[in-house]
């Protein structure tokens, strides 16, 4: 499963699940966001499965495939979608939406301040 949040400003936090019923000593997220270094970024397990949070630029897709145990390469059956690689199979593919904070009282002398006293709405802003 894949989670999307928002983050920084032009930054997505993408959460990166796999089910705890995956038997492996290690599971590793490689792709596009670490020039598909196979030991940048270990999944560690918890209660609820394989898990690991990036936070990515937004409004980019980014390919990616999960590396267990140093050997088998696996895709991510709820990826945003797939793209044909060079070894004659598909990577996964994450694409980051651009979130945008709509403030709830226009022409407030100190945004900060708004957001302190009301936290902000937030709107998914889609891009083609």
């Amino acid at each position: 499963m894949i989670t999307k949040m928002p983050g920084r400003p032009g930054k997505v936090r993408v959460t990166f699940t796999l089910p705890s019923a995956i038997w492996a000593d290690m599971i590793f997220l490689v792709g596009d966001f670490n020039n598909w270094d196979e030991r940048a970024t270990p999944l560690r397990q918890a209660e609820t499965g394989w898990v690991v949070t990036l936070e990515l630029d937004a409004g980019k897709s980014f390919q990616y495939r999960y590396l267990h145990n140093g050997d088998e390469w696996h895709n991510d059956w709820n990826a945003d979608g797939y793209l044909p690689n060079a070894f004659g199979g598909d990577n996964s593919v994450v694409t980051t939406p651009e979130f945008e904070l709509v403030a709830l009282a226009l022409g407030a002398p100190n945004f900060e301040r708004v957001i302190n006293v009301h936290p902000p709405r937030l709107r998914l802003v889609t891009t083609i």
